[in-house]
């Protein structure tokens, strides 16, 4: 059951309200924003929604304390990963607590974190602070983090005192992670030309010639895979840019050359390979092998279709966003992850950024999707420790 705003104030009751709007990414996130939106606007914080191009989502951004640039940015997503096929103990939308677990779907991924900054920002109104606070939510991270960039050139286009520092609260242990692998991916959809197997030579196989794709994708993985790494790139796993197909489908009959064939490519880089570099190889090939196929249909061919665009996040060099997390964690290691997240987006676009969030990401996605309590705990600790720093003046 939802709480009504004005009663949410701990952590927990947050998170108990955000869990409960089931944000899978194929429905709307709006309900939830509704809360977010009131539950803010009654701590005397009003914010700007920035909606897809259906109107079914939105994004939304809010800033308190003085309106002048420099502020801190707490950076989550709200969106989840559906809950069909896993086998739950619990309703995956009511937050339950067992021992010193709590249950629920985006519980570590990652509305755990949102509760967290929701939760400063109001404090940030209550207690007042010399120096800004600023709330980011996006919608669809989940399938390619595509709601962030439109709104992140929202914030910078809509005249709002541009922040300094960001934090994406992806599930990190409160660990400051510097450094993420890019992540890139195409539609393929290959059109053949049907004729009866047993004249295949006067047709195009879609499924054949897709599978020559899928073999130049193997063949990066192997060539990847034996290069020396560079630099910051030996702190990943694996330490080499990675390219993938988890999906494929086509045909209509065994007897019949195939006219369709759907897959996927992703590429997963690290933070010293050039995407460009990596597009151009990847449309050479298809020129490649489309020259045969239309030689016998001219209709035949690959249609490529750009899906997600995921920069990698680059370590900066004593960056003030890992500066501050180190301040505000005590965490002087060194971390990197290969999973994409928006503090890429967030550096391409100017911002210093860092991703550090509470839970663990091998909980991220699965059945009976938990965070410990001690990692919110961790997470509230931080934000008072933020929040001491914004009420002290430069």
């Amino acid at each position: 059951m939802v709480h009504a705003p004005a009663d949410a104030h701990s952590v927990y009751e947050i998170l108990e309200a955000l869990v409960s709007f089931p944000t899978v990414s194929s429905e709307s996130n709006l309900p939830l924003i509704d809360w977010v939106e009131e539950w803010l606007s009654l701590r005397g914080i009003t914010g700007t929604r920035v909606y897809d191009e259906s109107g079914q989502k939105a994004a939304f951004y809010a800033h308190t304390g003085p309106m002048e640039a420099g502020a801190v940015v707490l950076s989550g997503h709200t969106d989840v990963v559906p809950v069909e096929g896993q086998e739950w103990t619990s309703d995956p939308y009511v937050l339950t607590r067992r021992g010193s677990r709590i249950y629920g779907r985006g519980a570590c991924d990652m509305k755990g974190f949102d509760a967290l900054a929701l939760w400063a920002m109001g404090q940030a109104a209550e207690r007042g602070v010399a120096r800004p606070l600023q709330i980011a939510l996006s919608y669809d991270e989940e399938v390619g983090c595509v709601g962030a960039p439109p709104m992140i050139d929202h914030m910078i286009a809509s005249g709002l005192p541009k922040g300094d520092v960001v934090f994406v609260g992806e599930p990190s242990n409160m660990g400051v992670v510097t450094g993420h692998k890019g992540g890139y991916g195409w539609t393929v959809h290959v059109k053949g030309f049907e004729v009866h197997s047993s004249l295949m030579h006067t047709g195009v196989s879609a499924i054949l010639e897709g599978s020559r794709l899928l073999m130049w994708i193997n063949e990066m993985n192997d060539e990847n895979r034996a290069k020396e790494p560079k630099g910051s790139d030996a702190m990943f796993e694996p330490p080499w840019t990675t390219v993938h197909c988890g999906k494929a489908w086509g045909g209509t009959a065994h007897n019949i050359t195939a006219a369709d064939f759907h897959m996927g490519v992703d590429f997963r880089l690290v933070p010293g390979d050039d995407i460009k570099v990596w597009e151009e190889r990847l449309m050479t090939k298809v020129a490649e092998l489309e020259a045969p196929m239309k030689a016998i249909h001219p209709d035949a061919g690959f249609i490529m279709t750009p899906r997600f665009h995921v920069p990698a996040l680059r370590p900066e060099a004593d960056g003030p966003a890992e500066r501050l997390a180190r301040q505000m964690t005590g965490d002087n290691g060194s971390h990197v992850v290969s999973y994409g997240t928006e503090a890429g987006q967030f550096q391409e676009r100017g911002y210093s950024a860092v991703v550090c969030g509470p839970g663990d990401i091998a909980q991220a996605h699965q059945p009976d999707e938990f965070i410990e309590a001690s990692e919110l705990e961790k997470g509230q600790a931080f934000m008072e420790r933020l929040l001491d720093h914004l009420a002290t003046p430069v």
